[in-house]
């Protein structure tokens, strides 16, 4: 999705609302096409001054940060995709798969195909969606091409994630993770680095790193952002490396790999918060992080039901290493 982030000249004079100065920058900030209001509001998924969510009526000033996130035109049409699923569970309602890595969840700038949506509507042998005559491109419009998808995993991240087949379904899905008491969503992760302690929870505020906007940072001396939650437990250290098993409480962006670097432990293999492993027989691996498992009620009925995503391939050769560079594997006591 792209985004842009700038601060205000220390030159500019006076103050002035913030969609008539971003509609002074040149269209090359925005890719070619000028930021007008009418693009500004159809289109940014989020608006933010000084690191906080911000309207676009909102006051700018000399030495204030502006960062803003916005949706690339959408395509006419979205389109099925014959692209293999691993199925782990169907029915009426819902489908619960086990996404492969590297695969997006829904379509987005940048990643108009190839997606779950593309793979789940030919699976369930539905029409494309198709663009309405006069059709704004703003969040409905994205909402409404993103069918059944009730949460999401990075594109490199692995493992289980549950959709819903018809609007009932959604609506219930989508209240069960909002209270977060209700569902288990637990991950495995092979990180770089030991923990002071084998087991413990990480609560932070999550916010954009100001030396880096487009990735995010965990802290605990301020109340902006927003509140995440992560409990986490190491059951296996192999030298410098460790083999976590994680819970989070909370579904922030990139929660699990800011917080693990928050912990000095950083998932092996991620490009944005990761360390360069120099000399490693591990500097080609990709994310290390897959959703082992999630328990949740279905619609209809009473007690939660447990979904697992087998520990994937990339994980086992890893391991295999591992285990032959440092032998025995270290556990608590």
């Amino acid at each position: 999705m792209p985004f842009f982030s700038a601060t205000i000249p220390a030159s500019f004079s006076g103050s002035t609302r913030l969609d008539k100065y971003i509609a002074t920058l040149s269209a090359d900030n925005f890719g070619g096409t000028p930021m007008n209001r009418s693009r500004l509001k159809s289109s940014s998924s989020e608006i933010l001054i000084n690191g906080k969510t911000a309207k676009l009526a909102a006051k700018v000033k000399a030495g204030d940060t502006i960062d803003i996130q916005w949706e690339e035109n959408v395509p006419e049409n979205i389109e099925p995709e014959n692209i293999p699923l691993e199925i782990l569970y169907e029915d009426d309602n819902v489908c619960v798969v086990n996404k492969k890595q590297g695969m997006v969840t829904h379509p987005a700038a940048g990643n108009w195909t190839g997606t779950l949506v593309n793979a789940l509507l030919f699976h369930w042998g539905r029409e494309a969606i198709h663009q309405e005559a006069g059709e704004a491109q703003d969040a409905h419009t994205l909402a409404r091409r993103r069918p059944g998808i009730i949460h999401r995993l990075d594109k490199d991240t692995s493992g289980v994630i549950i959709t819903a087949k018809n609007r009932a379904a959604e609506e219930f899905l989508h209240d069960e993770f909002l209270h977060h008491n209700r569902i288990i969503k637990e991950y495995i992760a092979i990180c770089c680095g030991r923990p002071k302690s084998l087991e413990g929870k990480i609560e932070t505020q999550i916010i954009r790193d100001e030396r880096n906007r487009k990735r995010f940072k965990a802290v605990t001396d301020t109340s902006e952002g927003k509140r995440a939650v992560t409990l986490y437990k190491c059951f296996a250290t192999y030298g410098p490396f460790s083999l976590m098993r994680i819970r989070i409480k909370t579904g922030r962006t990139h929660q699990i790999r800011v917080h693990m670097k928050y912990l000095g432990c950083p998932v092996m293999g991620d490009p944005i918060y990761g360390n360069y492993l120099k000399g490693s027989p591990f500097q080609s691996a990709t994310l290390m992080l897959h959703a082992y498992v999630l328990k949740i009620r279905l619609p209809g009925q009473k007690e939660r039901v447990t979904f697992k995503a087998s520990v994937p391939l990339r994980f086992k050769k890893v391991l295999r290493t591992l285990h032959e560079k440092y032998g025995k594997l270290k556990t608590e006591k």
